[in-house]
């Protein structure tokens, strides 16, 4: 069993950033793709970022693409989404999941693993 934690959430104005943390259990999490997903109010939850086991490849959706990074340290257990430029569309409970796999895994029927969230508040 893994237990995802996320931190890093907050409130922001238009144009700032914050990075988001997610800390795993477990000694397995090297084995793990990972993944962000965010849910806005009255909306479905939406993939934002994901990366393989080693951190060697990455995918993000378009409405990200170019402000938001996604990157691990599997010494510490942690994947992070460093999100620059934020608009008030990105305002959302921001979730990370994991399976494990070593690809890229951009679907969320396909992880097995969820955080409880944290909430990201960008206002303008």
């Amino acid at each position: 069993q893994v237990q995802l934690v996320e931190s890093g959430g907050g409130s922001v104005q238009a144009g700032g950033s914050l990075r988001l943390s997610c800390t795993a259990s477990g000694r397995t999490f090297s084995r793990y793709s990972m993944g962000w997903f965010r849910q806005a109010p009255g909306k479905e939850r939406e993939f934002v970022a994901a990366i393989d086991w080693r951190g060697d490849s990455t995918y993000y959706a378009h409405s990200v693409r170019g402000r938001f990074t996604i990157s691990r340290d599997n010494a510490k257990n942690t994947v992070y989404l460093q999100m620059n430029s934020l608009k008030p569309e990105d305002t959302a409970v921001y979730y990370c999941a994991g399976r494990a796999n070593i690809g890229v895994v951009v679907e969320d029927v396909l992880y097995d693993y969820w955080g409880q969230g944290t909430q990201v508040t960008v206002s303008s």
